[in-house]
């Protein structure tokens, strides 16, 4: 593929089959969210006071600029090929996947704080929704951060070049996906009201 080819949807096409699925599946459970949240909207938010919303914050800027780091990665690949490129990227991917694993250590801080407190997924059903959907995300973060490294390691070899960079543009295509529903769950579960 030329540098001037523009491909659209970005990596390849069976990730994208992935992404769909997996949003459609995110989809529904926020309908069931909200039509659970509209016939018991007083312990919904009773029970969103109880959540850490500073973590919540917090996870959300590291996902964005987790996300910005693995387009800056991805940006270098494709416009530069000097001796350092590689080097360049894959410390960005690496910046990317130390916002990632940092996501992840606060999601189990916070797990572990409910849990400590007494809550589980049988509290209510605002905490049931809660575990499902944070946990569930939880476990996309994760597989996003293998991606990563995995991305990580083959672009510190030099394996993705400015004329051959799918892969590479297939796993940052699944980690902004990962990066999407944070951003619609922070949200619906810290915020809305």
């Amino acid at each position: 593929m030329k540098i001037t080819d523009k491909k659209y949807p970005p990596g390849d096409f069976a990730i994208w089959i992935i992404i769909y699925i997996e949003l459609i599946t995110f989809g529904a459970l926020f309908l069931g969210f909200a039509y659970s949240r509209r016939q018991e909207i007083d312990i919904f938010n009773n029970s969103q006071l109880l959540l850490e919303q500073n973590f919540g914050f917090i996870n959300t800027i590291l996902l964005i600029s987790s996300s910005f780091f693995i387009v800056k990665a991805t940006n270098i690949i494709k416009q530069d090929e000097k001796s350092n490129t590689f080097f360049i990227a894959s410390n960005w991917i690496l910046a990317a996947i130390g916002f990632g694993t940092f996501f992840l250590v606060l999601k189990i801080i916070e797990f572990t704080h409910k849990y400590q407190e007494g809550i589980n997924l049988s509290t209510n059903t605002f905490f049931m929704f809660y575990f499902l959907l944070t946990i569930f995300h939880f476990l996309h973060v994760l597989l996003g951060v293998i991606i990563l490294f995995n991305l990580y390691q083959k672009t510190k070899v030099g394996t993705y070049t400015q004329n051959n960079h799918i892969g590479l543009e297939t796993g940052a295509s699944y980690w902004h996906m990962v990066d999407l529903l944070w951003i619609i769950l922070f949200p619906l579960i810290y915020i809305m009201r």
